[in-house]
């Protein structure tokens, strides 16, 4: 069973140039975790699932701290993930750079951890 959150939007300050840090840019995260959630369907009780309203928030406190790259801001939201669901099997955090400055025609860069 899977739980996702597609296409959180956050505007948030990480880049290896500083102007990345000062001005920001505009990201986009998306979640997946694998978790069975059949008792909690079965007695319709949020406390047996995955509450991904806080799942959006543990993205933007920790989007909210500026890292040079995204690769660490991943990995920092799936530690906090698997230290809150840990009965989850799986967590997956992809994160995407809008308007990444590369000097070329690139509409967005992901990672995926």
């Amino acid at each position: 069973m899977i739980i996702r959150l597609h296409n959180i939007q956050v505007y948030a300050h990480h880049g290896c140039w500083a102007e990345e840090t000062v001005i920001g840019g505009e990201y986009s995260v998306d979640i997946t975790i694998h978790f069975d959630f059949l008792a909690a369907a079965l007695a319709d009780d949020l406390s047996q699932t995955v509450d991904y309203v806080f799942v959006k928030e543990i993205v933007y406190e920790e989007m909210r701290t500026p890292y040079k790259l995204i690769e660490a801001v991943a990995y920092k939201i799936k530690h906090r993930l698997q230290q809150e669901f840990p009965k989850a099997t799986q967590h997956i955090v992809r994160i995407t750079k809008h308007n990444a400055p590369m000097g070329g025609q690139v509409d967005a860069v992901s990672v995926e951890c």
